[in-house]
């Protein structure tokens, strides 16, 4: 990999992170959409018994041979969701934090590569490709999580603005380590 593309994945990456932490920490939008449970204790009892391995789960159940408008007929008369869940776990939040900046940073070398090949000879164009990226990647899987399985308006608007801000940043960050000069073969 080319060092000016390395360097401007990993300013890029720099960028999301920050963002990301501007967004969850000091903005509404880490808890957007989401509701606590209140008098959660009876529920998580039952779900200890119920629910013994983690896993993520769908409710409520399909059984075989269930007709699609049969269960169309449940979800319409009675809870239904899909939740991640553990009976218990150790969260190691360093950890937690080291897998998402290198998830970032792998994302953000992937925008930067982008940035180098597609040779636009103008900062405000490397800008609005990152954030094309970025509007491609929110939409990607949020959308679908809203569509199929009932994530709120609020959470999925939320994270999607999240997202595309994260690429946004990222190509602010990036876009300056390619000039006009770098594409033209005069300069290579």
């Amino acid at each position: 990999m080319d060092a000016r593309v390395f360097r401007a994945g990993a300013f890029g990456a720099v960028a999301m992170f920050l963002w990301t932490f501007v967004a969850h920490m000091l903005l509404p939008f880490g808890e957007a959409g989401i509701k606590q449970i209140h008098n959660e204790k009876p529920l998580l009892e039952q779900m200890k018994v119920t629910l013994p391995e983690p896993g993520l789960y769908m409710f409520p159940e399909m059984p075989a041979g269930e007709t699609q408008e049969h269960y169309q007929k449940r979800i319409a008369t009675s809870p239904s969701g899909l939740m991640a869940y553990f009976p218990g776990r150790e969260f190691n939040f360093g950890a937690s934090l080291a897998v998402e900046f290198g998830t970032q940073l792998v994302q953000s070398l992937a925008l930067a590569w982008l940035l180098s090949v597609a040779r636009l000879e103008t900062f405000g164009k490397r800008i609005l490709l990152s954030a094309v990226v970025g509007l491609a990647v929110a939409v990607g899987t949020n959308v679908s999580y809203w569509n199929w399985y009932g994530f709120t308006a609020t959470y999925t608007l939320a994270f999607m603005f999240t997202q595309w801000m994260s690429y946004v940043c990222a190509g602010l960050a990036a876009a300056g380590q390619f000039s006009a000069r770098h594409f033209h073969p005069a300069a290579a």
